[in-house]
């Protein structure tokens, strides 16, 4: 099954953030060998506003892009009939996802939207891919769920996109939901073989900052190996099949323990189950690593750090890695936040700031500018590694004033690929990290 995330944060609930503090869906997605053919009706027309579907690649790709982008203007009801047909057919599979299945309803087309983006890019595609399916472990998918899915995917389709199915496109989506669900499926048993499914880890330590903001550490039960950048999924004991993405706040650290900084976000009920309602000696649960915000020690390249609220919390681990290591590559980073207030971990990053001489670190509030912006003020940035973490919005003007200031797009890393999809009226905006994009298996 697929997972279908959120953001860095495709966002809990009803925030719409990022990767680095901000807590995020989890998604999943279907896989399956040979779905049988299904009926069409109703007919749906691409409306400007829905993103856009590149052309071009190979003949596949085409067809698959051809699809979506019909499907587009009418994605809530292609996404709950196909849970419909998903839950009659395997009513077994329903106790795997969510009770409320309202926060699920976009994930399905958000993931298939990032799959058929990077259909002929097989390394980009492949590693989205054998991330979702290690990750899915923890929901208890096996290689058996895969056909269900897609047989309910290639007849949701069938039934809406009415203008472009025929048989040559039925055959094209089989080939590659077969391709997809491999990928995943071979990921998840080479996985088995070296790590849980999940971790439990008890909260050691909850520490209120600001009235909506904790920082949390966790004891994991067993080693819990992570990269500086990455995040992990979590679920709590309050909400159980309910889990968000969360980035760690340090490089991994020899007692073992994970920093997590939380902001309790509107209607967020993991978010504030853990800042107003997790207490030392309670015991959450955690899936693996995820991510590739990370540092690539084989080069000396200088690193633009973006932190926007509780994105600061992977940023910091990105400082701490490239000292651990003994760098001595520029790192500047920008952080922001609505008021010098809410720039609640400033102390620890200007603590850093005195220690490694190569750290700039620039505080900007909401009167100073938006934080993208501000970057741009400074600089030249074109020779450095940018990375971006925090609140969806933030992300996305930071991609555009980078790559506007002249930073490759290549070298522009988040965690919000899918929640950056290109429009109509956007030039292709490119991301280095696919994580936290949606899947199409419960999002719990």
């Amino acid at each position: 099954m697929m997972d279908a995330p959120t953001t860095t944060k495709a966002a809990e609930d009803t925030d719409g953030r990022l990767p680095g503090a901000t807590d995020t869906y989890d998604t999943q997605v279907p896989g399956g060998k040979h779905p049988p053919s299904a009926g069409r009706k109703e007919s749906a027309t691409a409306d400007e506003n829905e993103p856009r579907i590149p052309e071009g690649g190979s003949a596949d790709a085409v067809l698959v892009r051809r699809t979506l982008a019909e499907i587009a203007p009418v994605a809530d009801r292609v996404t709950s009939y196909f849970y419909a047909l998903l839950f009659i057919r395997n009513p077994e599979l329903r106790e795997m996802f969510p009770v409320a299945m309202d926060t699920q309803r976009d994930r399905l087309l958000k993931a298939l939207l990032t799959a058929a983006e990077h259909l002929d890019d097989t390394p980009v595609l492949t590693s989205y891919l054998e991330n979702l399916g290690r990750g899915h472990r923890k929901y208890g998918t096996h290689s058996a769920h895969y056909p269900a899915v897609g047989e309910a995917l290639i007849g949701a389709l069938a039934r809406y996109a009415t203008a472009s199915w025929d048989e040559e496109t039925e055959a094209a989506w089989v080939r590659t939901y077969t391709t997809i669900s491999q990928i995943m499926i071979d990921a998840a048993a080479a996985d088995e073989r070296s790590a849980p499914p999940w971790w439990q880890a008890e909260v050691v330590s909850h520490d209120l900052r600001t009235p909506d903001i904790a920082v949390v550490t966790l004891r994991p039960d067993q080693p819990y190996p992570f990269l500086a950048g990455q995040y992990t999924t979590l679920e709590t004991p309050w909400w159980p099949r309910i889990w968000r993405h969360y980035s760690f706040a340090s490089a991994p650290r020899p007692d073992g323990l994970l920093s997590l900084h939380i902001k309790a976000v509107p209607a967020g009920w993991v978010s504030n189950a853990l800042v107003h309602r997790a207490r030392p000696g309670d015991v959450l649960r955690l899936g693996p690593p995820a991510g590739s915000m990370t540092v690539d020690h084989a080069t000396d390249t200088g690193l633009l750090c973006v932190g926007g609220g509780t994105g600061i919390a992977p940023i910091k681990a990105l400082v701490e890695d490239v000292a651990e290591h003994g760098d001595r590559r520029p790192v500047d980073v920008f952080y922001g936040a609505r008021s010098g207030h809410d720039l609640y971990d400033i102390d620890t990053m200007l603590r850093l700031q005195k220690t490694f001489p190569w750290l700039s670190v620039h505080p900007v509030t909401e009167e100073q500018g938006r934080l993208p912006e501000a970057v741009c003020r400074f600089g030249p940035w074109s020779e450095r590694d940018a990375y971006l973490s925090g609140p969806l919005g933030m992300v996305r003007r930071g991609v555009d004033a980078l790559r506007g200031a002249g930073v490759p797009a290549e070298r522009i890393r988040h965690d919000f690929l899918s929640e950056l999809a290109p429009t109509p009226s956007d030039q292709p905006r490119s991301g280095a990290c696919i994580a936290r994009t949606p899947s199409m298996l419960p999002s719990r």
